[in-house]
């Protein structure tokens, strides 16, 4: 609005000051003051409509000033009424929560709540002491919010067309532990709107707390691409609020690699190695990223066995995955892939994978010696990179 109003303050600058110079007579453009134009069929002076343009932006800014005066009065007025009320449903809810009577004198209060802006302000109250209170707390203060009957603010908001509504709805619902909605939730976590796609997800496994349920049940219809970022947030989340950890080998055959990915992760995460021969699946992934992980994660856990049966894959492998790969033989050294190792070092020639194979062979039990004697046989030219790895200056 700032930019319309400055555009036309210059637009008509210009004519104005266009007029003063016509009249002084400083230029000679046609006489602005008597120039006519027609407008279906009829006459009219450009001053004339010059003026009543003037005429019309003025009112518009006047008009715009006192509605940001009103809504500026409003927004402070509102600030006040809602640090007062803050104090008493404070009070209320400690009230409430000591009280001993079925009743809990909540029958009179509820009569106050006599505008939307009233019953939002206890809502967002019992959500924050709901999230840090004890589970005997939790159960009283849901218990409170049906009774004032405040959930059908959060259902209206459920269902309302504004994404960010729909999310103030979800961390409602999570925070007071309310589970009746998960299947309306549920539809949104292949959203295309990104935070609301990640908050449909959080609330998922946050209200997963309140039962047995898988907390990452969701994954399995999940079909929009998992990102990094929700994946760590989610991993936070069942920290955070100590989640029963599920057998994520469930879902690595899933058809979403961000998904397999995630699963990955957390199989490493959480030991999970009676997924190996999953794991071992996923070295034949069509996708570059799920094999580079898969290896990564075989390293990781030590599963010396899958390494031994997919060796064979490595000639086929692209530069970055043939280094985790070795990688993945240094971290679980394995005696039985020294002959596959040497082979490597005799016909490769990418330094960085000869320094990770020799690393690999480090990594064995009587690895040094094994160097030792490679070094000493002088038909290879393999030498320097040997003294590079056992050179404890560097390694």
């Amino acid at each position: 609005m700032k930019k319309i109003i400055l555009i036309a303050a210059i637009f008509f600058g210009f004519l104005i000051t266009s007029f003063v110079l016509q009249s002084a007579g400083v230029v000679a453009y046609p006489n602005l003051w008597t120039l006519h134009v027609n407008v279906a069929g009829h006459p009219i002076r450009v001053v004339d409509t010059l003026i009543v343009s003037i005429v019309g932006c003025i009112s518009i800014m006047i008009v715009l000033l006192i509605f940001m005066l009103f809504n500026r009065t409003k927004r402070e007025r509102r600030e006040k009424l809602k640090q007062k009320l803050l104090v008493d449903y404070q009070a209320f809810i400690l009230a409430y929560l000591k009280a001993t009577t079925v009743d809990r004198n909540y029958t009179t209060f509820a009569t106050t709540f006599n505008t939307k802006f009233k019953k939002q302000l206890m809502i967002d109250q019992l959500a924050d002491v709901c999230l840090n209170a004890s589970p005997e707390n939790a159960v009283k203060l849901k218990e409170l919010f049906f009774k004032l009957h405040l959930e059908k603010i959060t259902y209206r908001k459920l269902h309302s067309g504004h994404w960010h509504k729909k999310i103030q709805a979800f961390k409602e619902l999570y925070a007071l532990n309310i589970t009746d909605k998960n299947k309306v939730i549920y539809k949104y976590i292949n959203s295309k709107n990104d935070i609301l796609r990640m908050e449909a997800q959080i609330a998922l496994v946050d209200l997963s707390k309140e039962s047995d349920a898988n907390p990452f049940e969701f994954l399995t219809n999940l079909h929009h691409l998992f990102s990094l970022w929700e994946q760590i947030t989610l991993h936070q989340v069942m920290v955070q609020r100590d989640l029963k950890v599920p057998d994520f080998g469930q879902w690595l055959l899933h058809d979403n690699h961000t998904v397999q990915m995630f699963c990955l992760r957390m199989i490493r995460e959480y030991k999970q190695i009676n997924n190996y021969t999953r794991i071992k699946f996923l070295t034949f992934h069509k996708n570059d990223e799920v094999r580079k992980l898969a290896y990564e994660v075989i390293g990781d856990l030590k599963l010396k066995d899958i390494l031994s049966n997919v060796k064979y894959n490595y000639k086929d492998e692209p530069q970055d995955i043939k280094l985790e790969m070795l990688k993945s033989m240094t971290k679980s050294p394995d005696i039985s892939l020294l002959n596959f190792l040497q082979t490597i070092i005799d016909t490769e020639e990418d330094v960085d994978l000869l320094i990770e194979a020799v690393k690999a062979i480090r990594s064995m039990p009587t690895g040094d010696k094994i160097l030792q004697d490679m070094m000493a046989k002088d038909y290879k030219n393999y030498n320097i990179i040997i003294k590079h790895v056992l050179d404890h200056r560097i390694n």
